[in-house]
């Protein structure tokens, strides 16, 4: 039996309810877990099985589903050389649980979860926008975020400052002929005779 599936066993016996699947891909175990019971199996995983370092926190978009954010942490045990992936799920209203007071480095990932996707987190000590401006609106990471965004920002040379403005663009439809003056005499390349 390999540490990973091991761990995987032990993990199942001791915190049962929480955990709601498990799997394993690429030599890392992978634990989805009950949104409510987050911070305890992290307390378990870094208190009891030695999973200390915590390397980052990640979010996920999948607009179709209810809970459309996954929460992803991932934790690494040093002294096991393991890797393990806990994902929680989330919607746009209900906040997960800060990681803050298990590992302080999580401060600033959940802020960065937050300004990307909109993923609340209670208990967190200053959940504000880390990335984009404090007046930006949306969420540039959701799926639904529009490519060109809500607004732009330039230099304006007269007026010496910055300004903000709603995205304009200039050609809303292109037409291509997807001809190529640099293909030669190849048939039916009408630029080619020109």
């Amino acid at each position: 039996m390999s540490d990973l599936t091991a761990l995987q066993e032990r993990l199942t016996a001791a915190l049962g309810p929480s955990i709601i699947s498990a799997s394993q891909a690429a030599g890392e175990l992978t634990l989805l877990v009950r949104r409510d019971d987050n911070i305890a199996v992290l307390r378990h995983l870094r208190d009891i099985e030695g999973f200390s370092s915590f390397v980052d926190i990640c979010g996920a978009d999948y607009p179709d589903r209810v809970e459309r954010f996954d929460v992803v942490y991932h934790l690494l045990s040093m002294s096991h050389n393991l890797r393990i992936r806990v994902k929680v799920t989330t919607d746009e209203d209900t906040p997960v649980a800060s990681a803050c007071a298990l590992w302080p480095a999580a401060d600033w990932f959940e802020r960065e979860a937050f300004d990307m996707y909109g993923i609340l987190f209670s208990g967190h000590p200053d959940l504000r926008r880390i990335l984009t401006d404090y007046g930006f609106n949306g969420h540039p990471l959701r799926k639904d975020f529009p490519l060109t965004g809500y607004g732009e920002v330039r230099y304006d040379e007269e007026q010496k400052r910055v300004i903000y403005e709603p995205v304009k663009l200039v050609q809303e439809y292109r037409n291509f002929d997807f001809l190529s003056p640099w293909e030669g005499m190849l048939p039916g390349d009408e630029k080619a005779a020109e």
